[in-house]
């Protein structure tokens, strides 16, 4: 709850943490012979002093979540042994320190969240030890540095909510990001085909390795890395665990043409997240041997054919939208797919199955049955029919055989009135049996109404 800290002595000290207080006013300046110096999350205001570049025996230097302003000093890349540099979540302006120079320790940088402008500096390739480099949500307007590939150790590169724009170029170079681990380019203006070429190269994503290891700093005791990121549908800070997730986000842009079915190489990734494009052509088949990915996002383009099969086998797959997309066919079913609401798939009026409609194979199956129930009811009424003719015939034949031996009896006797009054009785029976039948159907009529 410290609100200000003239009364502590900070002489002598080689770290300073001061993070998640309460101090107010520009920010201090603490002794040249600083190591660590660590006052984030307070409410400081003012410009930073170009002064903060006499503590040439920084380490660490964060100052991230203040409300500070101005530019950042262009001095701060000539400390040689600068290790970190977290200015993120501020509000400065200006430009990226134009310089760093050859053997620069530098290993992050986060200057996430500013109002930045300019173009990414490219004495930046000076960094060789360079991890992290955070520099979305700015102002900042450039084409893609292809040429940070050259940077041997680069896990994490977050370049989103700038105006980059252009194509992906191909690299000219035979080895590029071999270290790479997140890469997010989303809300930008990209365009063109997605780059094939830099997918060849990522060679961390195409591996599964157990045996790596965080971004270790000298004194990392003080300090984790952070990185915004979107996952799973939501936007997410991610601390610590930076080495264990791999991201690849090219989401919102103007990237055209078809998906590669290169990417399916790439099974070390957890979430890919390629929505909101021009995307065209059919899902590739590769990506059922995406066998780490938990999040995959492929709304918002013009992706038509069927949904593969092959993704039944994503057994870590936890989030899928397919949404907005010109798919048909059957929805695969499997056990992840039966965890996915219908909105993963809505606007693709081609798609049926669960969980958009009923099963296709439920429908065959009673499109089938109904057939060979309709079949069944002919043969049983054909039967029938056969039948009742030929009792029908046969009751006939008998019949006329017997009242002719009568007739032909009664007549031989000279007894036709006998004849007569049988004929007369039979009539006013069978009168009779009718007039039964009509008082039976209008009862029921009645008790039915």
């Amino acid at each position: 709850m410290l609100t200000s800290v003239y009364s502590i002595p900070l002489q002598h000290h080689l770290t300073i943490d001061l993070r998640s207080n309460l101090l107010q006013g520009s920010l201090p300046i603490p002794p040249n012979s600083t190591r660590y110096f660590l006052i984030s999350q307070n409410n400081l205001t003012e410009e930073i002093p170009p002064s903060i570049c006499n503590l040439t025996s920084l380490i660490m230097l964060d100052l991230a979540r203040n409300n500070l302003k101005g530019e950042i000093p262009q001095c701060l890349g000539n400390i040689s042994g600068l290790e970190v540099l977290d200015m993120h979540n501020k509000k400065l302006s200006g430009n990226i320190p134009t310089i760093f120079s050859n053997g620069s320790s530098l290993r992050s940088l986060n200057l996430h969240g500013n109002k930045l402008e300019g173009k990414i500096r490219r004495s930046l390739a000076n960094c060789e030890d360079l991890q992290v480099l955070a520099l979305g949500d700015n102002h900042l307007i450039d084409t893609f540095p292809m040429w940070l590939g050259t940077l041997p150790k680069l896990q994490v590169l977050s370049l989103r909510s700038n105006t980059l724009h252009g194509s992906i170029q191909p690299p000219r170079i035979e080895t590029i990001f071999p270290e790479l681990q997140i890469i997010d380019l989303s809300y930008n203006a990209f365009s063109g085909n997605l780059p094939t070429s830099l997918f060849q190269h990522l060679k961390a994503m195409r591996t599964i390795d157990s045996s790596m290891e965080a971004p270790r700093y000298r004194g990392d005791t003080y300090y984790q890395d952070s990185i915004t990121v979107t996952t799973k549908g939501f936007m997410r800070e991610i601390v610590r665990i930076l080495y264990l997730y791999t991201v690849i986000d090219l989401s919102s842009n103007k990237f055209g043409g078809q998906i590669p079915s290169i990417m399916g190489d790439l099974i070390a990734v957890h979430t890919l997240n390629l929505s909101h494009n021009g995307l065209q052509g059919h899902i590739p088949q590769s990506f059922g041997d995406l066998s780490s990915v938990e999040s995959l996002d492929l709304s918002g383009n013009q992706i038509s054919g069927e949904i593969p099969q092959q993704l039944v086998s994503l057994t870590s797959l936890s989030f899928l939208n397919l949404s907005h997309n010109h798919l048909q066919g059957c929805i695969p079913q499997g056990p992840q797919f039966h965890t996915f609401e219908s909105n993963s798939y809505e606007s693709n009026d081609g798609l049926r199955g669960f969980p958009v409609s009923k099963s296709c194979g439920d429908a065959r199956v009673l499109d089938t049955n109904d057939t060979v129930s309709e079949l069944d009811d002919e043969e049983n009424d054909s039967e029938f029919l056969s039948d009742f003719w030929k009792a029908a015939l046969m009751g006939y034949g008998s019949g006329l055989c017997i009242g002719l031996s009568v007739m032909y009896f009664m007549i031989s006797r000279g007894n036709p009135r006998w004849l007569a009054r049988i004929i007369v009785e039979m009539e006013h029976k069978i009168m009779t049996g009718r007039r039964k039948n009509q008082r039976r159907k209008k009862n029921c009529r009645r008790r039915n109404m």
